[in-house]
């Protein structure tokens, strides 16, 4: 399902009331119905929205470009930040949802605490898979200005990532936390790819989460 809005994308509404609705971002390589089997594994009954994304890399569809593996151009994250929520907030008033909480893996999860530190009123929460710090020049969380409190963010790492560093995700972590975000950060025995316990461990995260309200 599909309205006229600035992103390619696949929306399916709420089946459950009062489950928040999901925004899925993918990695890089994937598309609008990449993670649509995650979002209903994980969070059954929400409305999920799933966007393409813009930047192409060799074919390969991504939310903002990069210079090199880990090296982001950051200009692009911060004008592909802002895109998105844009495309979030038309989407909020063509779909009649509350803010959503995002899924992002890796490229996705990296747009994901993009918006969350630019535009933090387009998500109500994030999880955010295999995510490394998007920006290093973010707004200075220590001033708590980025309206980030109480929003609740699930990190899940992966101890054998060769693409995030493990103090990388822990930088992400703290900043987000610094800003006034309720953060959970587990580290699994894992790599890049997603794993079961992710599975699991989102799904149990996104149960607890208060019922949403448009």
């Amino acid at each position: 399902m599909t309205t006229t809005l600035p992103f390619i994308h696949r929306f399916e509404p709420a089946e459950a009331p009062g489950k928040p609705p999901i925004l899925l971002l993918h990695g890089t390589g994937g598309d609008e119905n990449d993670l649509m089997p995650l979002g209903g594994m994980i969070a059954p009954g929400s409305a999920l929205l799933s966007p393409r994304g813009k930047v192409l890399e060799g074919g390969m569809p991504r939310f903002f470009r990069r210079l090199a593996e880990g090296v982001f151009d950051e200009a692009d994250v911060r004008h592909r930040a802002h895109e998105l929520a844009d495309f979030v907030a038309a989407a909020r008033e063509a779909y009649g949802l509350a803010a959503p909480v995002a899924v992002g893996f890796s490229n996705g999860a990296n747009i994901a605490a993009a918006v969350m530190m630019l535009r933090p009123e387009a998500l109500s929460g994030a999880v955010l898979l295999r995510a490394m710090v998007p920006l290093t020049d973010a707004p200075a969380a220590a001033e708590g200005s980025l309206g980030l409190d109480g929003k609740p963010v699930l990190l899940l790492s992966g101890a054998m990532d060769p693409i995030v560093p493990s103090d990388n995700a822990a930088r992400l972590a703290a900043l987000l936390g610094a800003s006034g975000a309720e953060v959970e950060q587990r580290v699994l025995p894992a790599g890049h790819g997603l794993s079961q316990a992710d599975v699991n461990l989102a799904r149990d995260w996104i149960g607890r989460l208060a019922p949403a309200s448009a």
